[in-house]
């Protein structure tokens, strides 16, 4: 049977929201959350709000200013998207080695975004909800779970 890491709120290192430090080209982010929404402005051209985010420390307020993109398309961004949180995740990951040894000590399992009000990055379930027990009752896709479970499997295969 499958077994599953579940996750949700930001103390979990696997929350795009989890407070830690990366570098990426030169910029540096706060929380996975804020280089997805920098990115998301930067793909849709809108600067104003790429230094908003870059600016902000608070995930909350770099998701709502990532909500306010400008030219914003939806189709474009679900092509970009995942990359990105994969490519956010890897840095976070690679340059935190105590982040690093948490998602490692989670092989061998899933990792499940219990998000009751996430459909898209996370399952639409919370944890202690009898469905969360078995994808094929999740409401949601848990592409940020399917994320990094891939992740972890790619750094081990680096080691």
């Amino acid at each position: 049977m499958e077994k599953f890491t579940f996750f949700w709120r930001t103390q979990s290192p696997f929350s795009q929201w989890h407070s830690c430090r990366f570098v990426i080209d030169g910029n540096v982010f706060n929380c996975a959350e804020q280089y997805m929404m920098y990115m998301k402005a930067s793909i849709f051209e809108d600067a104003e709000i790429a230094e908003k985010i870059l600016a902000s420390r608070s995930p909350s307020d770099q998701k709502k200013l990532g909500r306010s993109v400008k030219n914003f398309k939806a189709y474009q961004w679900q092509q970009a998207c995942k990359k990105i949180v994969y490519d956010a995740n890897y840095a976070k990951f690679t340059q935190n080695p105590e982040l690093k040894h948490a998602l490692l000590a989670t092989g061998g399992t899933t990792l499940v975004e219990a998000s009751p009000d996430d459909k898209i990055w996370g399952i639409g379930l919370a944890e202690e909800h009898p469905h969360a027990r078995n994808r094929r009752t999740w409401r949601g896709t848990n592409w940020l779970g399917e994320i990094l479970t891939t992740l972890r499997e790619d750094l081990i295969k680096e080691k």
